[in-house]
């Protein structure tokens, strides 16, 4: 099911169809070949003075790495992530041997958006989740303290909204993406003045 991005000006087709559907195949493998692309993706991110805080733990589906992580997701999560053909934590280091990093939760994103954005031409699906527990994570990774795991990522091939059963569920699988729109995104010459204008009605 594809779920295009309704937007307002043309888009790369990675970002139009990027989107975190939670119906994954059971079935569907994630090699260990295009997790490496993901997480090289990710490394390649932009991050303040090159500091490159992020780390990712890794685990492909059937290995030790990938239950241990599932059993620290929360019990909804767990619901439909068992699916998945990989699940990862991205981890956010916040010190290295010059001291605090500067914007290290900043850089974290811009490479989890990185490893969105590759999996979808891996023609995979990956869906960022902050609902897990850190300190499980921390305890059965070793984790050090100046490290810290900030959300976890089920990857895997895209399946029918119908594998998620409850209907609410399947509801919202369906739905169609939405964002703000622009005129209430971007502003010019003061807050809440549009940089760009909304189409007249009609």
């Amino acid at each position: 099911m594809r779920k295009q991005a309704d937007s307002s000006a043309p888009l790369a087709d990675l970002i139009a169809e990027r989107w975190s559907p939670r119906a994954l195949d059971e079935t569907g493998e994630v090699s260990w070949d295009q997790l490496r692309s993901l997480v090289e993706a990710a490394r390649w991110a932009a991050s303040f003075g090159n500091t490159q805080p992020a780390r990712y733990l890794v685990g492909r589906r059937g290995d030790p790495t990938f239950q241990r992580i599932l059993d620290a997701l929360t019990d909804r999560n767990q619901s439909w992530a068992h699916r998945a053909g990989a699940l990862l934590v991205a981890v956010m280091v916040t010190r290295n041997e010059k001291g605090e990093i500067p914007y290290a939760e900043y850089g974290l994103g811009l490479a989890g958006g990185n490893l969105a954005l590759q999996a979808v031409h891996e023609g995979l699906v990956a869906h960022q989740m902050a609902g897990f527990d850190p300190e499980a994570i921390r305890r059965d990774f070793a984790v050090p303290p100046e490290a810290v795991p900030r959300v976890a990522i089920a990857v895997g091939v895209q399946g029918e909204p119908e594998v998620l059963v409850e209907e609410r569920a399947v509801t919202r699988e369906r739905a169609p993406r939405r964002r703000l729109p622009l005129a209430e995104f971007a502003f010019t010459g003061s807050w809440g003045t549009p940089t760009w204008s909304p189409p007249p009605a009609g």
